[in-house]
Protein backbone atom coordinates (compact mmCIF):
# COMPACT_ATOMS: atom_id res chain seq x y z
CA UNK A 1 0.00 0.00 0.00
CA UNK A 2 1.08 3.52 -1.01
CA UNK A 3 0.95 6.04 2.04
CA UNK A 4 0.34 9.50 0.53
CA UNK A 5 0.56 12.89 2.26
CA UNK A 6 -0.57 15.95 0.36
CA UNK A 7 -0.67 19.81 1.51
CA UNK A 8 -3.42 21.21 2.42
CA UNK A 9 -5.41 22.12 -0.97
CA UNK A 10 -4.77 25.57 -1.47
CA UNK A 11 -0.90 24.15 -1.76
CA UNK A 12 -1.74 21.65 -4.27
CA UNK A 13 -2.34 21.93 -7.82
CA UNK A 14 -6.17 22.41 -8.48
CA UNK A 15 -6.07 21.41 -12.48
CA UNK A 16 -4.29 18.32 -13.80
CA UNK A 17 -0.38 19.27 -13.96
CA UNK A 18 1.10 19.99 -17.30
CA UNK A 19 4.28 19.10 -15.87
CA UNK A 20 5.47 16.49 -12.68
CA UNK A 21 8.37 17.25 -11.02
CA UNK A 22 9.72 14.08 -9.09
CA UNK A 23 12.27 15.00 -5.83
CA UNK A 24 13.80 12.77 -3.63
CA UNK A 25 16.97 11.41 -2.39
CA UNK A 26 19.38 9.75 -4.19
CA UNK A 27 18.17 5.87 -4.64
CA UNK A 28 14.44 6.97 -4.73
CA UNK A 29 13.68 5.90 -7.89
CA UNK A 30 12.98 9.16 -10.26
CA UNK A 31 14.70 8.22 -13.01
CA UNK A 32 13.52 4.89 -13.74
CA UNK A 33 9.60 5.94 -12.26
CA UNK A 34 10.55 9.14 -14.23
CA UNK A 35 10.91 7.62 -17.42
CA UNK A 36 8.15 4.95 -17.17
CA UNK A 37 5.64 8.16 -15.78
CA UNK A 38 7.04 9.72 -19.22
CA UNK A 39 6.61 6.85 -20.98
CA UNK A 40 2.80 6.59 -20.23
CA UNK A 41 1.93 9.79 -20.86
CA UNK A 42 3.45 10.69 -23.71
CA UNK A 43 5.54 13.29 -22.44
CA UNK A 44 8.86 14.26 -22.45
CA UNK A 45 11.08 12.85 -19.64
CA UNK A 46 14.23 14.67 -18.74
CA UNK A 47 16.94 14.49 -15.78
CA UNK A 48 18.54 17.43 -14.92
CA UNK A 49 21.57 16.33 -14.26
CA UNK A 50 22.37 14.86 -17.27
CA UNK A 51 21.22 17.75 -19.08
CA UNK A 52 23.65 19.84 -16.92
CA UNK A 53 26.70 17.07 -17.27
CA UNK A 54 25.43 18.00 -21.45
CA UNK A 55 25.70 21.19 -21.04
CA UNK A 56 29.18 21.57 -18.39
CA UNK A 57 30.84 18.61 -21.06
CA UNK A 58 31.71 17.02 -17.48
CA UNK A 59 30.32 15.10 -15.06
CA UNK A 60 28.84 16.52 -11.92
CA UNK A 61 31.21 15.93 -9.40
CA UNK A 62 34.16 17.76 -11.66
CA UNK A 63 31.85 20.46 -11.39
CA UNK A 64 31.58 20.38 -7.51
CA UNK A 65 35.61 19.70 -7.43
CA UNK A 66 36.48 22.79 -9.92
CA UNK A 67 34.04 25.32 -9.15
CA UNK A 68 32.09 24.57 -6.09
CA UNK A 69 28.70 23.57 -4.73
CA UNK A 70 27.50 26.90 -4.64
CA UNK A 71 28.25 27.54 -8.73
CA UNK A 72 26.64 24.13 -9.15
CA UNK A 73 23.56 25.05 -7.37
CA UNK A 74 23.14 28.35 -9.59
CA UNK A 75 23.46 26.21 -12.42
CA UNK A 76 21.08 23.75 -11.54
CA UNK A 77 18.30 26.66 -10.40
CA UNK A 78 18.89 28.28 -13.88
CA UNK A 79 18.76 25.08 -15.52
CA UNK A 80 15.22 24.05 -13.98
CA UNK A 81 14.15 27.42 -14.04
CA UNK A 82 14.22 27.03 -17.80
CA UNK A 83 12.96 23.26 -17.83
CA UNK A 84 10.17 23.80 -15.58
CA UNK A 85 8.71 26.13 -18.24
CA UNK A 86 8.03 23.34 -20.40
CA UNK A 87 4.55 21.21 -20.84
CA UNK A 88 3.91 17.86 -20.92
CA UNK A 89 7.08 16.88 -19.09
CA UNK A 90 8.21 14.62 -16.69
CA UNK A 91 11.25 16.34 -14.37
CA UNK A 92 13.90 14.46 -12.64
CA UNK A 93 15.57 16.67 -10.46
CA UNK A 94 19.06 15.69 -8.26
CA UNK A 95 18.85 14.74 -4.92
CA UNK A 96 20.15 18.12 -3.64
CA UNK A 97 17.66 20.69 -6.08
CA UNK A 98 15.21 21.25 -3.36
CA UNK A 99 17.60 22.73 -0.88
CA UNK A 100 18.10 25.73 -2.57
CA UNK A 101 15.04 28.23 -1.30
CA UNK A 102 13.98 29.88 -5.10
CA UNK A 103 14.16 26.05 -6.77
CA UNK A 104 11.37 25.02 -3.93
CA UNK A 105 10.03 28.67 -4.49
CA UNK A 106 9.90 27.94 -8.30
CA UNK A 107 8.27 24.58 -8.44
CA UNK A 108 5.85 25.19 -5.39
CA UNK A 109 4.60 28.00 -6.79
CA UNK A 110 4.71 27.31 -10.58
CA UNK A 111 1.62 27.03 -12.38
CA UNK A 112 0.65 23.61 -13.82
CA UNK A 113 3.49 22.14 -11.46
CA UNK A 114 3.00 19.00 -9.42
CA UNK A 115 6.15 18.51 -7.19
CA UNK A 116 5.75 15.09 -6.05
CA UNK A 117 7.94 13.34 -3.11
CA UNK A 118 9.33 10.08 -4.18
CA UNK A 119 10.34 8.97 -0.11
CA UNK A 120 12.20 6.22 0.46
CA UNK A 121 14.32 5.16 4.08
CA UNK A 122 17.82 6.14 4.35
CA UNK A 123 18.81 2.14 4.53
CA UNK A 124 16.63 1.55 1.05
CA UNK A 125 18.85 4.17 -0.39
CA UNK A 126 22.17 2.47 0.44
CA UNK A 127 21.04 -0.82 -0.92
CA UNK A 128 19.63 0.32 -4.35
CA UNK A 129 22.84 2.39 -4.33
CA UNK A 130 25.45 -0.44 -3.66
CA UNK A 131 28.15 -0.35 -5.91
CA UNK A 132 27.55 2.93 -7.40
CA UNK A 133 29.78 4.46 -4.98
CA UNK A 134 32.38 5.66 -8.10
CA UNK A 135 29.49 7.41 -9.32
CA UNK A 136 28.39 8.57 -6.01
CA UNK A 137 31.35 9.54 -3.91
CA UNK A 138 29.24 11.10 -1.32
CA UNK A 139 27.88 7.08 -0.06
CA UNK A 140 31.41 6.25 1.10
CA UNK A 141 30.82 8.81 4.13
CA UNK A 142 27.59 7.37 5.77
CA UNK A 143 27.73 9.55 8.52
CA UNK A 144 27.88 12.74 6.46
CA UNK A 145 25.03 11.10 4.50
CA UNK A 146 22.55 10.26 7.22
CA UNK A 147 22.98 13.89 8.25
CA UNK A 148 22.13 15.31 4.69
CA UNK A 149 19.40 12.84 4.14
CA UNK A 150 17.74 14.37 7.62
CA UNK A 151 18.77 17.64 6.69
CA UNK A 152 16.95 17.59 3.10
CA UNK A 153 13.70 15.10 4.31
CA UNK A 154 11.85 17.97 5.54
CA UNK A 155 12.68 20.06 2.57
CA UNK A 156 11.14 16.89 0.57
CA UNK A 157 8.25 16.51 2.44
CA UNK A 158 7.60 20.25 1.43
CA UNK A 159 6.31 18.99 -2.24
CA UNK A 160 2.50 18.99 -2.85
CA UNK A 161 2.60 15.19 -2.42
CA UNK A 162 4.85 12.47 -0.74
CA UNK A 163 4.29 9.16 -1.51
CA UNK A 164 6.46 6.64 0.39
CA UNK A 165 7.98 4.11 -2.37
CA UNK A 166 10.27 1.52 -0.40
CA UNK A 167 8.50 -1.73 -1.63
CA UNK A 168 7.02 -0.67 -4.51
CA UNK A 169 7.99 -1.54 -7.92
CA UNK A 170 8.40 1.25 -10.87
CA UNK A 171 4.92 0.83 -12.35
CA UNK A 172 3.37 0.93 -9.18
CA UNK A 173 5.05 4.27 -8.19
CA UNK A 174 4.21 5.19 -11.58
CA UNK A 175 0.44 3.92 -10.51
CA UNK A 176 0.73 6.12 -7.10
CA UNK A 177 1.91 9.13 -9.04
CA UNK A 178 -0.60 8.99 -11.72
CA UNK A 179 -3.19 9.17 -9.31
CA UNK A 180 -2.15 11.78 -7.14
CA UNK A 181 -1.96 13.85 -9.98
CA UNK A 182 -5.29 12.94 -10.87
CA UNK A 183 -4.39 11.62 -14.30
CA UNK A 184 -5.10 7.76 -14.28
Amino acid sequence: MTRTRQHAPDRAPAAPPRRIVLTGFMGSGKSTAGALLARQLGWRFVDVDDVIEAEAGCAIAQIFAQQGEAAFREQERATIARLAAGDNLVLALGGGAIEDPATRRLLLNGGGTLLVHLEVELATTLARCSGTEGTRPVLADQANLAARYQRRLPLYRQAHASLHVDSLTPKQVVQAILRTARLD
